[in-house]
């Protein structure tokens, strides 16, 4: 399946899980509200952000009802400043009202995850240096995650195991050395990239003479990156991976790696502080 099929289908199914958990048989403490009442309401955050999530709120008003419109004040991927409201919504009260939560929870999360790339984007600013994502990601949330690092200016790794091959140490022990594991990587699909994750410069040898596309540079020290990218010259992308947080972050771009990799953009993050404040209005 395409990558934007496959993203919009995902926005699809997590609408609707997160209705369902919520919503259950029906939203009781909304009956106190008149069925025709109708009503706006304005989003704002509570803090700094960068925005990420406008496809899953808009799918989850849509099944609730139709006839809810929102207006946002800002895109995915845009600042927010404290205080700032992004998103108004009308229609009728109940909806907007049993809609709240998870249109919250999915905006708080991706947002979290756009704002912390965006962070660690900045503090690589003039390096030059990608910064990429991983599969550690919060559990149904694979896409939506990738999607808000995109937002936050980062690069997407490997979406699952199936994009692109990366050979850790259990393949190849399994395999009998890396050249191995690398000549049966190229025999199974050879449109796909080829990485192969190293310990020591002789492993770093030997991904290089068995023709690695990418060798990703576990847990080297400052050091020991230098002296991998002038081994390396050029004939692989070279990746770092471990110890990355904003204190390192720096520091290891101008070691010279093509890219550096981080957990942390999508594993452990705080979600933003967001709110949402109902206005009624007229009945309809």
């Amino acid at each position: 399946m395409h990558y934007q099929d496959a993203l919009a289908e995902a926005i699809r199914e997590a609408a609707a899980h997160l209705l369902a958990e919520d919503v259950g048989p029906g939203d009781i403490t909304a009956q106190l509200i008149p069925e025709a009442q109708w009503a706006t309401a304005r989003v704002i955050t509570r803090e700094p952000a960068v925005l990420c999530g406008m496809a899953w709120v808009e799918e989850i008003y849509r099944r609730l009802d139709p006839s809810i419109t929102l207006r946002w004040n800002a895109a995915d991927g845009d600042r927010l400043e404290a205080g700032q409201c992004f998103l108004e919504i009308e229609g009728p009260a109940r909806r907007l009202l049993t809609g709240e939560r998870a249109a919250l929870n999915l905006l708080q999360t991706l947002s979290a995850t756009a704002t912390r790339t965006r962070h660690y984007v900045d503090l690589l600013d003039g390096t030059g240096v990608r910064l990429l994502d991983t599969r550690k990601t919060l559990p149904g949330l694979r896409l939506a995650q990738k999607y808000a690092v995109t937002c936050g200016g980062g690069h997407n790794h490997r979406i699952g195991l199936f994009d692109a091959f990366l050979i850790k140490e259990n393949h190849i022990a399994a395999c009998g050395s890396i050249a191995a594991a690398v000549k049966e990587a190229r025999s199974i699909a050879r449109d796909l990239p080829v990485e192969v994750e190293v310990e020591s410069f002789d492993e770093l040898d030997q991904a290089l003479a068995a023709g690695a596309d990418i060798v990703m540079l576990d847990n080297f020290s400052l050091d020991d990156m230098r002296e991998a990218v002038k081994r390396t010259a050029g004939r692989a992308t070279l990746e770092a991976s471990g110890n990355v947080d904003e204190t390192t972050l720096r520091q290891i771009a101008e070691t010279g790696v093509d890219c550096i990799s981080s957990g942390a953009l999508t594993k452990d993050v705080k979600a933003i502080d967001l709110s949402m404040r109902i206005t009624a209005l007229e009945k309809r």
